[in-house]
């Protein structure tokens, strides 16, 4: 039967316990019999030593106190009668018992006395030399035990310390082959296997690793054409986009670049996809600026001698915690070129009327000098007339050329000092019948005592014209339309505030761009009309915001100085 990690560690554990019995037994027992015999030297031969120095101490005082010396000699006699131990020990203190009788009798002969000395030295010697002997014996004994303690200690030491060394590695081995493997399945590679012979739980836990790189192996071969047909699908409707892309993870690692985006920057595939931003960037002017300038302007590429002119969106795609982002290039060239052609025809047009218009409102007048005839009442009203739609075709002439001008870049201002209650009842007059159609109330929040400002007068009325007309047409029948003014840290603005919709927050950092529609917004137009706005009011050094929230409606407003700067 396998044993488990758990009894292996138990088992270790009680070797090395048993060790150290071992070793402790062989101590106590060598200490024992040191014991024991430095115990039988004090019983066997010191007694005896002390039996017959007291003997001798006793025919020493024979001649003072006779009776007392043979009573305490024979008390001594009797005591080393019991405690024989040596060979020749018995005849010498019989002989010492012969002759203590023979004193006792009364034989106090020097003769007899110098007999039993001699026989008492006689024991005194053997229990001398039985020391010796014994203490001789009991240093080999010491020196034995010593030895074998030591060679004990050291054999222990080097069991414990080879077991030590070697007892872990049972466990941390297993677990460093684990380790190894894990991160050969994180590097995806699935064909690794562990060999662990042992069937304890590493044996186990390695067959069961061994199950999941098999599954993991089975499961990524048979996923891998999967996945092919995954990847060339979406390659094919990336390149399928009629609009440039170009994909980007969190990383900044360039995932996709579709045939259009490829072709605009003038490289292959192979150059784009799973390269960093900042590597492409190095080398490519064009991808530098489109991933490094925030601005969403129009810009132009020229491919194949021919300009182009896009747009650019960037994209922020979420997948859980990851954001990766998609920059898509909208090719607006058609539309450059359609606005091009409307500002040359506009001005062309507007250029090409405002002379017959001016004749014709000098005949006008010519007509209205008596010089020429008198003129009934009915006459001259048909004329006024005719004179007020003369004016109103040359004012508008006058906005369509500059409009013309903004468009083609060349802003020409007309800046005079206005009341900006006489740009907003111009504004107000300008979209009466619109406003009036939808029984749309407009409400004028102006206070009397504004300050003139310095603006062009007419590009301003234009730029809040367009703001009401906008507010007019997102506006439902019967509701209100509020203009008001403010002043305010030196400047004056002006508000058109609406209860539309409203606009989605994401979309309202774009909604001054050229061509810009807000997506899904029934009411459609050229998305010309806030960019043109804007232009107006910057060229004023002014500055123009809007405000919304879906279902609130939406402000518009812009602030110009009182004083041109």
């Amino acid at each position: 039967m396998a044993l488990n990690v758990k009894n292996k560690i138990r088992l270790g554990t009680l070797f090395l316990f048993l060790l150290l019995i071992v070793t402790g037994g062989v101590s106590i027992f060598s200490m024992s019999k040191l014991k024991a015999e430095g115990s039988n030297i004090l019983q066997d031969n010191y007694e005896s030593l002390s039996y017959c120095h007291t003997m001798q101490q006793q025919l020493n005082s024979l001649d003072t106190s006779y009776a007392q010396s043979v009573k305490q000699f024979e008390s001594a006699l009797t005591e080393q009668e019991n405690n024989i131990t040596e060979k020749g020990e018995r005849e010498a203190t019989d002989s010492v018992k012969i002759y203590f009788n023979k004193l006792k009798s009364g034989d106090t002969a020097k003769q007899t006395i110098k007999i039993l000395q001699f026989e008492i030295q006689k024991i005194l010697a053997l229990n001398m030399n039985a020391i010796t002997l014994k203490n001789a014996k009991a240093r080999a004994t010491a020196d034995k035990a010593l030895t074998l303690i030591l060679f004990l200690s050291s054999l222990v030491f080097i069991i414990s310390f080879t077991f030590l060394i070697n007892f872990p590695s049972v466990v941390t081995t297993p677990i460093k082959q684990l380790m190894g493997a894990i991160k050969e399945i994180g590097d995806k590679n699935y064909q690794h296997r562990i060999h662990i012979e042992n069937k304890d739980e590493f044996g186990k836990l390695a067959d069961a690793f061994n199950d999941m790189a098999e599954k993991l192996q089975y499961f990524e071969g048979s996923n891998l054409n999967k996945m092919l047909f995954e990847k060339r699908r979406a390659e094919a409707v990336i390149n399928s986009l009629k609009d440039a892309s170009i994909g980007i993870d969190k990383e900044n690692t360039i995932l996709f670049a579709n045939k259009q985006a490829l072709q605009l920057l003038g490289l292959q595939a192979e150059e784009v996809v799973g390269k960093t931003v900042n590597e492409i960037s190095r080398r490519n002017d064009l991808f530098r600026y489109l991933t490094e300038d925030e601005n969403s302007k129009s810009f132009k590429v020229v491919i194949g001698n021919h300009e182009n002119f896009f747009t650019k969106e960037i994209m922020e795609v979420t997948e859980g915690e990851t954001k990766n982002k998609v920059i898509v290039l909208k090719n607006i060239t058609s539309y450059k070129e359609l606005d091009v052609a409307k500002t040359n025809f506009i001005a062309t047009v507007s250029h090409e009327l405002k002379t017959p218009l001016a004749s014709s409102d000098f005949s006008l007048k010519l007509l209205m000098d008596e010089r020429t005839g008198i003129l009934s009442p009915s006459q001259k009203e048909l004329i006024e007339n005719l004179k007020a739609d003369n004016k109103r075709m040359l004012k508008i002439l006058s906005e369509l050329l500059n409009m013309s001008q903004l468009e083609s870049g060349r802003i020409q201002l007309n800046i005079q000092k206005i009341n900006p209650a006489e740009i907003i009842e111009s504004a107000v007059q300008a979209v009466g019948a619109n406003a009036k159609e939808k029984e749309i109330n407009i409400e004028q929040d102006v206070p009397a005592d504004l300050p003139l400002i310095e603006v062009d007068a007419d590009k301003t009325t234009w730029v809040l014209n367009n703001f009401l007309t906008n507010a007019i047409k997102y506006s439902s029948n019967k509701s209100i339309v509020k203009i008001s003014v403010r002043r305010q840290n030196g400047a004056i603005r002006f508000s058109v505030t609406d209860h539309g919709p409203g606009i989605n927050e994401e979309y309202l950092p774009r909604l001054f761009e050229r061509y810009f529609q807000v997506p899904g917004s029934k009411e459609k137009g050229t998305g010309l009309g806030l960019a043109i706005s804007k232009e107006f009011i910057e060229a004023q050094h002014g500055s123009i915001w809007v405000e919304s929230e879906i279902g609130t409606g939406s402000i518009f407003s812009f602030q110009l100085q009182i004083e041109q700067i």
